[in-house]
């Protein structure tokens, strides 16, 4: 199987948004909710527009489907519903928030997500700017925790506090260095051959 990483564009919002409300109402079982939800509904002015932010997708090669999203933005977790320190610690504007880094089941551990992951710091690194690299995860989405806790490192996990909070946990991820050559901001398309892990 062959995939391309690429920068998403206007031509590609209806598919990437099919494969996060697809996640939100099968994964993560919420559906979708507005205040968390918003910026699959407006996709080109969350990810697409501003300049400090951007939306990935991966694209398999052999029928050209939108099978995987991951998007930055530069917005740090709110308080509430989440802990005040962590808000506090992760503030907006210098916070590179990763989040929608969302695969379609049947093309999962094929070392995707890793991908985008690889390529969203190489744009927070290009953007320049970033402070922090920051993204939470719910733990009850089937290999989501034990993939997160291989690349970041935790910072809170909510079922340790009092009341168990939303039960999310939170992360963080070193701040990469920007590349020499590399235009700022901008990931170029990837080419990825995966086989199942």
């Amino acid at each position: 199987m062959s995939y391309v990483l690429r920068t998403a564009a206007s031509a590609d919002v209806d598919a990437a948004r099919s494969v996060m409300l697809d996640t939100v109402y099968g994964d993560l079982r919420s559906g979708y909710v507005p205040r968390w939800h918003r910026d699959i509904i407006d996709i080109e002015g969350t990810y697409l527009r501003p300049r400090r932010r951007t939306l990935l997708v991966a694209v398999d090669e052999a029928d050209g489907e939108v099978v995987g999203t991951g998007a930055v933005r530069d917005q740090g977790p709110q308080a509430p519903p989440n802990p005040p320190w962590v808000a506090e610690r992760f503030p907006s504007r210098s916070t590179a928030q990763l989040c929608r880094i969302y695969v379609r089941p049947t093309h999962r551990r094929l070392g995707i997500a890793r991908a985008m992951v690889r390529e969203l710091s190489a744009f927070v690194a290009g953007a320049g700017g970033y402070e922090a690299v920051y993204l939470h995860t719910d733990p009850a989405v089937p290999g989501a925790e034990p993939f997160w806790r291989s690349l970041a490192t935790v910072v809170c996990d909510e079922r340790e506090l009092p009341g168990g909070g939303q039960g999310i946990v939170h992360f963080a991820l070193p701040v990469p260095a920007p590349s020499v050559g590399e235009p700022a901001g901008e990931p170029a398309g990837v080419s990825l051959t995966a086989t199942a892990c």
